[in-house]
């Protein structure tokens, strides 16, 4: 079980790295989008929006759990090796490596160019704070955050699942993150009606996340601190972050690039200051959004080569 899964897995890293997600294909996350929002439109109102969240989310989840599992048994059925490629391409739209990277590329170029209108305007397109009024240093802290946070939410974490679960696990978590992306916010609208979606996925994160902060550090030597201290800020910065996962991605990429995350964010005009991650060796500049693309590449390759030893050697003891 865990070798069709190794297999798949990594025919799916390669089709992310080769292909990514073009925008006119049909995807998954498209459809489970709209499922989400024709299901918050009818069911976030009246009384129990908390229980009407729970059925939203259970619903979403079961019906992609089971449709791809309907998908993946009928292939495997035809042909072991069909299976595995069935596998392969619906794991590849679980994960996002290279979006990511280029939604970052495209905020580090007008930014290196001086064009500050516009490198705040391609921020504003992945990150939900105000970019407004955003200094060089802050566009590049909001794009060097973003792909911290989302190494786990959009690379590992499906990764960790597909191990575990194949498609059908990796497609349950991309549904409960988009489900949390959606709805799993702390506002009037969201606070109860999200509230599970919002749980579910720091539930599905907790081990992938800490998991992928450690390997991000195990695989990129930190610039201006020794990794005796590069350990001992990331376990002391991780828990500061008002999320319960996103700590450990931001703390570790803080202490190997040696610059200081976190602060002050405004979202609709209201300030918000958030635990800061790591120390301020280094002024935080756009070339720094070039060495976290670096770490991410290193660590979702790295993260491969884990579950390879990790399944592999669970596969030889069971058989």
């Amino acid at each position: 079980m865990f070798g069709y899964h190794l297999i798949s897995i990594t025919i799916a890293y390669v089709i992310d790295k080769l292909i990514g997600d073009p925008p006119n294909w049909p995807h998954p996350v498209r459809w489970m989008g709209t499922l989400i929002a024709f299901l918050e439109k009818r069911w976030n109102r009246g009384r129990a929006k908390k229980s009407k969240g729970v059925a939203m989310l259970g619903s979403v989840l079961l019906i992609s759990f089971t449709i791809t599992l309907s998908v993946v048994l009928a292939a495997y059925t035809i042909h072991p090796l069909v299976g595995m490629i069935v596998e392969a391409v619906i794991i590849a739209t679980t994960i996002a490596e290279k979006s990511l990277k280029e939604a970052s590329i495209e905020v580090y170029q007008p930014l290196t160019a001086g064009d500050l209108t516009e490198a705040r305007k391609k921020l504003s397109y992945i990150v939900g704070r105000d970019t407004d009024n955003l200094n060089e240093a802050e566009i590049a802290r909001g794009a060097i955050e973003t792909v911290a946070e989302n190494t786990s939410d959009g690379v590992t974490a499906p990764l960790f699942w597909a191990l575990i679960g194949g498609a059908p696990l990796a497609m349950v978590y991309r549904a409960a993150n988009t489900c949390d992306s959606m709805v799993g916010h702390m506002n009037e609208r969201y606070k109860e009606f999200g509230w599970a979606s919002a749980k579910w996925d720091d539930l599905l994160n907790w081990i992938p996340s800490r998991l992928t902060g450690m390997i991000m550090l195990l695989g990129n030597r930190p610039e201006s601190m020794s990794y005796k201290k590069a350990w001992s800020i990331l376990f002391r910065d991780a828990k500061r972050h008002p999320s319960p996962n996103s700590g450990w991605l931001e703390a570790a990429v803080a202490v190997i690039l040696g610059i200081q995350l976190g602060g002050k964010n405004y979202y609709k005009g209201y300030a918000s200051d958030r635990a800061k991650m790591g120390e301020p060796l280094s002024p935080i500049k756009a070339d720094h959004i070039l060495k976290v693309n670096a770490i991410l590449a290193k660590t979702a390759l790295l993260f491969i080569l884990v579950l390879w030893l990790g399944g592999g050697s669970i596969e030889f003891f069971i058989s």
